[in-house]
């Protein structure tokens, strides 16, 4: 990089590595501003989110392809509903083959697959610039595929967000990217997956701020944006228009209603935290086992392959035991039962480390238990006029609220889903309840205990670049200049700077050109071991990174990695920039401990004090015997 430090002279322009690297890759695809580059960006956004829809679609058609050939032995693409085999005993061994050729392949082709995958996909984000290799883009749909299809208790939604976040990922690195648009372009392909299967466009959008993500703006919203969209055409293209969980017409609830509503919310968000930790305790108890891992998804699978063989179901996907419960004619027993067994065979198989979505067992289960509570509240009491469909709708919204603490999503997508716009404001009740819930008991969510287990941490907060906020000139420290310097000596710079009569912390020294010759700490020049004789010039620092007083402290903290020395010169804007300051990283740290300290402080900004209150009261200020 050429002009980015001092050494006789100061740089007209000083710039960083990493924004010439990005200018480089702006002129390699042909665009030059930052408006063309997020055209292009969303290009590319559209492009995955039609790519993902058409995954989507074979995935399912590959669902029911494993379904029909283990359950009904017919080599069909049409839908079969696994519960209505006729296999007999033989459904005991079938998830359990299943589980061993998930073990296989990710033995032997990738670990990434097991799981229900947004937990590595939120991981590479963090830690890994969003980069997934690329072999999971087509084992992770497969194993999948194999696992649902053969009884596993999963959705598919889980693989195909996945599946899309891996394409977009993989996209991404063979296309000269920034990190933060490969970001964008993984968030992208995951959240179009999700509207493809469910065609919930804006709960898909909130998905990827809540949970892949980690900011809201512009230049990352909009192509997750698009690529919704774009999957939810597909969605009504390649699956079906309308709600995916049609139910029937819920009118406006009344006060008594919502506060029963509220309940049955804060009790979901009790269930979503026994649900999570129970499913981490499955885990760790199948990594006590004296087998490889790769045995784990077989044993999961007779597990599921029991319950399966007195409640069949249990087995597969399960939408449509989503959309029996939320006509809200389901008897209490079989709700009962599905929210008991349903767990119950989830919590074992992804415990074991198979491969298949959380979002449609969690719906199941959070309906099932909402209806139940609705039961037992009407029960109470009569009088009040609730709805078993609206009680199985809030459930189902707050276990997925509790769970995964996607708050804003939870509520989308019980909307969308549904098509029930009288339901928002129970919604937000119950989901707000079980979201708080969460908070208190749970450190973690069923997302984020596995990363957390490897020392990932996720934010919590998003909040703007604090450091991209504030300018260099606010906090920059002024220097003391010493003019004609060429020949003078420490011992001549001590006498200038006694007689100068000010603190600085740093002396910079120009000759009688006024060109730039080099900078020393204070205290270097007080050093008692430096010979007062030696010339300024021989001991002075030179090399030094130069930085625009109007650049922000994100670059100063970018150049002060790359340089050599603690400190930056500042200089002003004009086009042959003078010295006006020195920065370091105690200036950058100083702002950024102020701001979280203020974050911290409880303090009083307009209760009035023991003084104001006086006044008010008295009609006067305070004498000093008052104090």
């Amino acid at each position: 990089m050429k002009g980015r430090h001092l050494k006789n002279s100061i740089p007209i322009s000083p710039t960083l590595d990493d924004f010439n690297a990005s200018g480089k890759v702006n002129r390699k695809i042909g665009f030059s501003f930052p408006a063309a580059r997020l055209v292009w960006i969303c290009l590319l956004a559209v492009g995955i989110g039609a790519t993902v829809s058409l995954i989507a679609r074979i995935l399912i058609l590959f669902i029911n392809l494993v379904t029909n050939l283990s359950f009904f032995g017919d080599f069909s693409l049409t839908f079969q509903d696994p519960a209505y085999n006729h296999r007999g005993l033989w459904v005991l061994i079938i998830p359990a083959l299943g589980g061993l050729a998930v073990g296989l392949m990710a033995l032997y082709g990738s670990k990434a697959i097991r799981g229900h995958g947004i937990p590595e996909a939120m991981e590479q984000i963090l830690v890994n610039q969003s980069r997934i290799r690329p072999k999971t883009t087509l084992l992770k749909p497969i194993s999948s595929a194999i696992a649902i299809g053969t009884g596993g208790p999963f959705g598919a939604e889980g693989p195909i967000i996945a599946t899309g976040g891996a394409f977009g990922s993989t996209l991404g690195q063979f296309l000269r990217v920034t990190p933060r648009e490969r970001k964008a372009l993984l968030a992208a392909g995951a959240t179009a997956g999700m509207s493809a299967i469910f065609g919930t466009p804006v709960a898909a959008i909130f998905l990827a701020v809540e949970l892949l993500l980690f900011e809201f703006s512009a230049r990352t919203i909009l192509p997750v944006a698009l690529a919704c969209i774009t999957g939810a055409a597909g969605h009504y293209f390649l699956f079906e228009a309308g709600p995916v969980f049609p139910m029937p017409f819920l009118s406006i609830p009344s006060n008594s209603a919502l506060l029963i509503y509220s309940l049955i919310g804060v009790l979901i968000g009790v269930i979503s935290v026994a649900l999570t930790k129970a499913v981490y305790y499955v885990e760790d108890l199948f990594e006590k086992l004296p087998v490889h891992w790769m045995w784990w998804p077989a044993l999961g699978g007779l597990a599921v392959g029991l319950i399966g063989y007195f409640a069949p179901y249990t087995f597969g996907v399960g939408y449509q035991n989503i959309t029996n419960v939320l006509a809200g004619s389901t008897p209490l027993a079989l709700l009962l039962s599905l929210a008991l067994l349903k767990f119950a065979s989830w919590c074992i198989a992804l415990g074991s480390g198979t491969s298949g979505g959380t979002l449609a067992p969690l719906l199941t289960i959070g309906g099932a238990c909402g209806a139940i509570g609705g039961f037992a509240f009407s029960s109470v009491f009569p009088d009040i006029n609730i709805s078993l469909s609206m009680a199985a709708l809030i459930g189902m919204a707050a276990m997925f609220a509790g769970a995964s603490r996607a708050y804003l999503t939870s509520i989308l997508f019980a909307l969308e889903a549904t098509s029930q716009s009288n339901a928002l404001v129970p919604l937000l009740a119950a989901c707000t309840g079980s979201y708080l819930v969460s908070m208190f008991f749970m450190k973690n969510t069923i997302r984020t205990e596995k990363i957390a287990r490897r020392g990932v941490s996720t934010p919590e907060v998003y909040e703007p670049d604090l450091l991209r906020q504030i300018a260099v000139q606010r906090v920059m420290k002024h220097l003391l200049i010493v003019p004609d310097a060429a020949q003078k000596t420490i011992g001549a710079i001590r006498e200038f700077y006694r007689n100068s009569r000010a603190e600085h912390d740093f002396l910079a020294f120009v000759d009688q050109d006024g060109e730039f010759m080099g900078i020393l700490p204070t205290p270097e020049i007080f050093n008692v071991d430096i010979n007062p004789e030696v010339s300024v010039a021989s001991v002075a620092k030179r090399g030094i990174y130069t930085i625009p007083a109007s650049s922000h402290l994100g670059e100063a903290a970018e150049l002060l990695a790359k340089s050599p020395s603690p400190f930056l010169l500042v200089t002003s804007d004009a086009p042959r920039g003078k010295i006006t300051g020195i920065i370091t990283y105690k200036e950058i740290l100083g702002c950024y401990l102020r701001h979280t300290r203020d974050n911290r402080e409880r303090k009083r900004s307009l209760l009035p004090g023991r003084q104001r209150i006086r006044i008010l009261v008295k009609g006067r200020l305070p004498r000093t015997s008052d104090y």
